[in-house]
């Protein structure tokens, strides 16, 4: 018998199994049966706090992108200037990466072929690249700041699709100030045309 919880400990305690479960299973494999049996609940219980096994997924999608985007802005708002808000910016996204490879993967791997999954994806990019334009001190106009505000935050999502997809053992510290170098050198080098 599952330990009655508060709905809002509950729901969250359904969000993390149910992360697992998919990370796992992957969204078209997992069943709202596994995920209940994984959380110790009955399925009705599940189907209290969530309507389908979709919206489940794009909360889980939504919580990921939120918690991503937040150590980034974060890490960024408390660093001292810029140099420091590019590593900073760099080395939250590679720490979540490195805590919620799982996560990671929920949100930026496989799921790109359902519309509604990847624009989730895409709506975190956005919102990152937003955050990220800002940071941009280059005297450019705005459309230009945000593609290379785009560009960066490819980078820290290409290097961390291979990072997670080849299970690599890295420092997420030491490979933030390798690529932070990497797009320091390159935004510093960006003249207006």
């Amino acid at each position: 018998m599952a330990v009655r919880l508060p709905a809002p400990r509950r729901r969250r305690q359904l969000l993390d199994v149910a992360l697992d479960v998919f990370s796992t299973k992957g969204f078209h494999q997992a069943s709202m049966d596994d995920v209940a049996e994984a959380a110790g609940v009955t399925k009705p219980v599940l189907y209290q706090h969530f309507g389908s096994k979709r919206e489940l997924y794009l909360e889980i999608l939504r919580g990921v992108g939120n918690d991503l985007m937040d150590a980034v802005v974060e890490a960024t708002s408390t660093a001292a200037g810029p140099h420091a808000q590019v590593e900073a910016g760099f080395e939250a996204y590679f720490s979540f990466v490195a805590s919620h490879a799982s996560a990671f993967r929920l949100l930026f791997g496989g799921g790109r072929q359902d519309e509604e999954f990847a624009a989730v994806a895409l709506g975190v990019e956005k919102a990152m690249a937003d955050a990220v334009a800002r940071l941009i001190t280059a005297d450019l106009d705005d459309e230009h700041r945000l593609l290379l505000a785009h560009a960066v935050v490819g980078l820290a999502e290409g290097t961390s699709r291979h990072w997670v997809a080849q299970d690599l053992d890295l420092d997420p510290g030491r490979l933030a100030a390798r690529v932070a170098e990497l797009a320091w050198g390159g935004l510093r080098g960006v003249r207006p045309r």
